[in-house]
């Protein structure tokens, strides 16, 4: 294996651990206890802004690398695209039910990888068909099969379907502006730029909480916030800011770094897969027929934009080793 297919390996290695700790997020729903989604979600991201700190101070060196502006651009990139996404999907799934969404953030791998070949012709645009097809319709027949769940939204779908277009706007936002600053950006500053990422989500959470106070959505107030009631929902909380945004802010930044979008773009789907799969073990059932072909699509899909990608790769090693021996 060349240098640059190690690169795409450990890339796509990557990838697979931040998509397995972003689908921690779904599984929010079942862990609250008599607590709601609203406290969870703010305790998690204050408990991922103090861990953002204090790796940001231990990484201090690297922190001079960054300009003022470049620091503020990676907080603001936290802020929307960890606690901003958070929100729209929580928002989504409660105005909108457990449908309208989840179909929605399906759509972001396929439209990753599209801009992403078209800012930067990675690969052939036929080279794409399948890997795409198999991905579009492996998350079409995953939530078509969410269709025979009863619906539990309680507000409008206009509402639910601007929550929905916001998640799908915010996290391909920041996927793009993410992938662009961290290619000019040296490889020794991946760990500051995600501890940034940490304190502007946490510091975006900390703004937020009185607002969520005054709506009365929080029940930490009410039910109690010491440890012996609420040692579950920090438990838990701690767990998910460590997994999906500690560790998959760092493992994706670091993917970022060693895969073309065209394909970061599409392992992203890998979330939907590890989310269907914890949110089966949750409701202790096997998937269903109409499930299994979508999960096994998904996967296909992945493995096939992998080996294309590293085929590609090697190609383009072995026609640069010709190249100097000619020359």
């Amino acid at each position: 294996m060349s240098t640059s297919q190690a690169s795409v390996f450990t890339g796509v290695i990557c990838a697979v651990v931040a998509t397995l700790g972003w689908a921690l997020n779904f599984i929010a729903p079942y862990v609250t206890g008599a607590y709601s989604l609203y406290d969870l979600m703010a305790v998690r991201f204050l408990i991922a802004g103090g861990l953002g700190i204090v790796w940001m101070i231990v990484c201090r060196a690297q922190l001079r690398i960054l300009s003022h502006g470049q620091c503020l651009l990676a907080a603001l990139l936290g802020a929307l695209g960890c606690l901003g996404y958070g929100v729209c999907i929580a928002g989504g799934v409660i105005v909108g039910g457990p449908v309208l969404t989840p179909a929605f953030v399906g759509m972001v791998p396929v439209l990753l990888a599209l801009i992403g070949n078209a800012s930067d012709k990675t690969l052939q645009w036929r080279q794409l068909v399948m890997p795409l097809l198999c991905l579009s319709v492996g998350l079409l027949l995953v939530n078509i099969s969410s269709l025979h769940q009863p619906s539990s939204g309680s507000g409008s779908w206009l509402a639910g379907l601007f929550f929905s277009l916001g998640a799908v706007a915010l996290w391909m936002a920041f996927s793009v502006i993410n992938q662009q600053q961290l290619a000019h950006l040296p490889a020794k500053v991946t760990g500051v730029w995600t501890a940034l990422m940490l304190v502007g989500a946490g510091a975006a959470a900390l703004i937020i909480l009185p607002w969520l106070y005054v709506l009365g959505v929080l029940r930490l107030p009410t039910l109690g916030a010491g440890w012996s009631q609420a040692w579950p929902l920090y438990a838990w909380s701690l767990v998910i800011a460590v997994m999906s945004t500690v560790v998959g802010a760092w493992a994706w930044n670091a993917a970022t770094r060693r895969l073309p979008m065209v394909l970061s773009g599409q392992l992203i789907a890998l979330e939907s897969l590890f989310a269907s799969l914890l949110g089966l073990w949750f409701h202790q059932r096997w998937p269903t027929p109409l499930e299994t072909a979508g999960l096994a699509a998904v996967l296909i899909g992945v493995v096939m934009a992998v080996r294309i990608i590293l085929a590609d790769v090697k190609t383009v090693t072995t026609h640069d080793a010709l190249g100097e021996i000619q020359s």
